[in-house]
């Protein structure tokens, strides 16, 4: 009221109190109401006519800022509510986190009177001389100093805020204890990095600030006031803003260094955050560097806490009890809890876990390497990440939360162990492989194989790991990266005196049935030759079945097929493992001989058979990945093949909502268009169009053979519905993602491209071209999959256009569609039958 009689507004009296202008808005409204008054000038004629008008008191010792406060809205709020009088509230939280700014704001907000004292400098057995002195009261006969604080606090309403108190606790609860007693009309105010300890203590935890909000607001504040013209794209401030855990010091001192450094810069210099944010001028020698500030709460612990903290920076991410235990002796349990008391140490949640701020883990990095523990920790962590990781790639159903929580912790052992061969990095690499592969994260597990086959102790091991990435590769890559890895696996089997027989065969299998996946084919004569080396080492059921696969791929008088009659015995050799994916895997043949022959009914079996086999497959092991991509792939093209467009819709919805399939930026919905498309789905279809081709984009544009069906099936859904442009643009698109040269458009998409044109045609009435589409639609061999519905197409549009040869069109396209539901059905339409 006091303000409102000196004729401030509601934004001046915020800035004045360093509150929200809303804050202001509510307690006007509440003023008016109380004394029934209609604005604010009879306010403030209250104010001026009541005795006992409340008045703005002087906080003597209050520090001052050149700079504005950002955020903690909801902190301020809340703390200012708690500050009844005859309560002690301490505001606790490690150092830099901005526990004085937030104190120092809800003093002006509370605008109580009293002091506001800094015991940075203050001995333990001088605290009471502190505040003496901040009140401007001193020593009488008779009387201590702190009896003269109470005596000078008396029985008015007053603030005491007691500023960094964790070095002086003692002193500072004893001081407290008695003030709150002996003056019931004081509140006492205290910032400390642990709390005081004194009965009816209310304490607030001062957190970071909270990303992607308040933490770049800071930066963005302090960041203009160095260099106005700053400007950095906002992930990368956020980025920043993360890697100092939204601590407000560091982001300050970050800042400070953006105007030399720039955003890019100062994001790679982070990685020596202590040696980088310091150099400031502040008048608090503690916050002129993130060392000086970590070093001030270290130099007040207890020996046994000084033994655990540098060990406990080992752990990256989050840790459990009995993890600290592990790299660190002694009553682990008490000192942990000194230690968060002491803001060095943030717990996570009430599961039981704890974590080092990035900043404070970097400083006790620093303190563990001078104290010459470093190694001895490390190997206590990796042998701890061994187990654990171990342990959970063994659980058949793994808790994912708890692999989860300590993935980064995992990934960090594996990263600080010694290189070259060893058994618990060989251990930890391995089972991250595992794991890594079965949270789908493909790419990283392939990267942890390969690291395992760096660390195996022996031929043998590295062989096996390097095998099982050539597995990865199938979910990650080209096929081309998964015969490599197959040849170098068999290499470090013979090495290790066995044959490789089984890497070399299914090298030679992966080379012939996934030739898409080569940007260059590997010479037939290379891979007879190594079918030759593998035939010396077979024995064992997987084994031999293996070779009959590439026996049967690749036989002796080269074919572009498999061979049938060897097809045959290998499919029998696989079904005598019993194991579904070898079993899958020689299904292939079989699948691929009647699809190249036209008959695409009985590769629809075959393929069905596959997909059931898919059931029984273990997901969560890499060598399941090509046969489950290919089986679902084979599936939907067979459907799609027999003119069951339903079926294929139906596979193509189970891809996209496969963990394993789905995840692929395009390929789902170059599954999902083409039978939209068909079953005249057009809006359904036209809503993955875009996505579908942007993601490809995004991609770097590789070479995708089954792109290009469905972007002419795109077309003709804008052919269709008489959008031209569009139609044109989704024509020039299908031929684009098949690359040039030997990568050139393909028979089938040319053939399927011929199919829209020449059902567009019909559609729109269009025959002045209708001799050379029908020519088109019948130029390729009637058993590519897309013949039949390019031949029922342009015998639709032969007819339509009166075309001299329409009868004979129809003959030839009423042979190819013998095996596609969809092309009998329009030849049935188009002839009336």
């Amino acid at each position: 009221m006091a303000l409102l009689d000196a004729h401030l507004s509601n934004v001046q009296i915020a800035g004045r109190l360093h509150i929200s202008v809303r804050t202001v808005e509510n307690h006007v409204s509440s003023l008016l109401r109380k004394y029934g008054v209609a604005d604010r000038r009879a306010l403030a004629a209250i104010a001026r006519q009541a005795d006992d008008a409340p008045a703005v008191q002087r906080m003597t010792g209050s520090p001052s800022w050149r700079t504005g406060f950002v955020g903690r809205a909801h902190e301020r709020d809340a703390v200012l509510a708690m500050l009844r009088p005859g309560s002690l509230v301490t505001l606790t939280g490690p150092g830099g986190v901005g526990k004085t700014r937030l104190a120092a704001t809800v003093a002006a907000a509370a605008a109580l009177g009293g002091a506001f004292v800094d015991l940075v400098p203050v001995r333990e057995e001088h605290v009471a001389a502190a505040v003496a002195a901040a009140l401007g009261v001193g020593e009488s006969p008779g009387q201590t100093l702190a009896d003269a604080v109470v005596c000078a606090l008396g029985q008015e309403r007053r603030l005491l805020v007691l500023d960094n108190c964790e070095h002086v606790l003692d002193g500072v609860a004893a001081l407290a204890d008695r003030v709150l007693a002996q003056c019931p009309d004081v509140t006492v105010l205290a910032t400390s990095r642990e709390r005081l300890g004194v009965p009816g203590e209310r304490v607030v935890p001062v957190s970071p600030l909270p990303l992607a909000s308040d933490a770049e607001a800071l930066f963005a504040d302090r960041v203009a006031a160095v260099d106005p013209a700053f400007t950095a794209a906002p992930a990368t401030v956020a980025e920043i803003c993360a890697r100092l855990d939204g601590m407000p010091l560091a982001i300050e001192l970050a800042a400070a260094r953006c105007a030399s450094l720039g955003a890019e810069g100062l994001l790679a210099a982070l990685d020596d955050a202590l040696r980088l944010l310091a150099g400031s001028r502040h008048p608090d020698e503690r916050h002129r560097s993130l060392r000086t500030v970590i070093a001030w709460s270290h130099d007040l612990l207890a020996e046994d806490e000084r033994q655990l903290f540098p060990r406990l920076a080992v752990f990256a991410g989050s840790f459990d009890l009995d993890a600290a235990r592990r790299v660190a002796p002694g009553a682990v349990a008490d000192v942990l809890g000194r230690l968060v008391d002491k803001s060095l140490v943030v717990r996570e949640n009430d599961a039981g876990s704890w974590r080092l701020l990035e900043t404070v883990r970097a400083y006790a990095l620093d303190r563990l390497a001078a104290g010459g523990d470093l190694d001895e920790v490390r190997d206590l962590h990796l042998r701890w990440a061994a187990e654990t990781a171990h342990t959970l790639a063994d659980d058949p159903g793994p808790e994912w939360d708890r692999f989860d929580a300590v993935r980064d912790d995992l990934r960090a052992a594996l990263r600080n162990a010694p290189q070259g061969p060893g058994e618990l990095p060989h251990r930890l690499a391995r089972a991250l492989g595992h794991l890594s592969y079965a949270r789908h994260s493909a790419g990283e597990s392939l990267e942890h194989f390969k690291e395992a086959a760096r660390h195996a102790p022996t031929a043998s091991a590295a062989a096996e790991d390097l095998s099982t990435a050539a597995q990865v590769v199938f979910a990650v890559g080209l096929a081309r990266g998964a015969y490599d890895l197959l040849l170098d696996s068999a290499a470090q089997a013979q090495a290790a005196g066995e044959s490789g027989a089984r890497a070399l065969a299914h090298a030679v299998a992966t080379a012939r049935r996934f030739t898409s996946g080569f940007p260059e084919p590997i010479p037939f004569e290379r891979l007879r030759e190594l079918v030759d080396r593998a035939a010396d080492g077979s024995g064992d059921p997987v084994t031999a079945a293996h070779l009959a696969i590439a026996e049967a791929w690749c036989p002796r008088a080269p074919l572009t097929s498999p061979d049938p009659s060897l097809a045959v015995v290998a499919v029998a050799a696989a079904r005598a493992t019993g194991d579904p994916v070898l079993v899958s895997a020689a299904l292939d043949m079989p699948a691929a001989l009647a699809i190249r022959a036209g008959r695409f009914r009985e590769a629809y079996r075959v393929a069905g058979e596959r997909l059931a086999l898919v059931e029984a497959m273990d997901r969560r092991h890499p060598a399941s990945a090509a046969e489950i991509l290919d089986a679902f792939h084979n599936a939907w093209l067979c459907a799609f093949a027999s003119g069951d467009v339903e079926g294929a819709l139906d596979t193509a919805e189970r891809i996209a909502g496969d963990e394993l399939l789905g995840g692929h930026p395009y390929r789902p919905a170059a599954k999902l268009v083409p039978p939209l498309v068909l079953l005249g789905r057009f809006e359904e279809a036209l809503e993955h169009a875009q996505p579908m081709w942007d993601a490809w984009r995004r991609s770097g544009m590789p070479v995708a053979a089954w792109l290009s069906p469905a972007a002419s099936a795109v077309a003709l859904a804008y052919g269709l519905t008489g959008d031209r442009a569009a139609y044109r643009l989704w024509q020039g698109r299908a031929e684009r993602v098949l690359g040039t040269g030997r990568f050139a458009p393909t028979p089938d998409a040319a053939v399927f491209a011929a199919f829209v044109d020449a059902r567009v045609a019909v559609h729109a009435g269009a025959f002045e071209d209708a001799a050379e589409l029908v020519t088109r639609a019948f130029a390729e061999t009637a058993t590519g999959w897309p013949a039949p519905y390019a031949r029922a197409a342009g015998a639709e549009l032969a007819l339509a256009a009166g075309l001299p040869d329409a009868d004979r069109r129809l003959a030839e396209a009423a042979q190819a569609a013998g095996e596609n539901d969809w092309a009998i059905a329009c030849l049935a339409r188009v002839t009336g039958s």
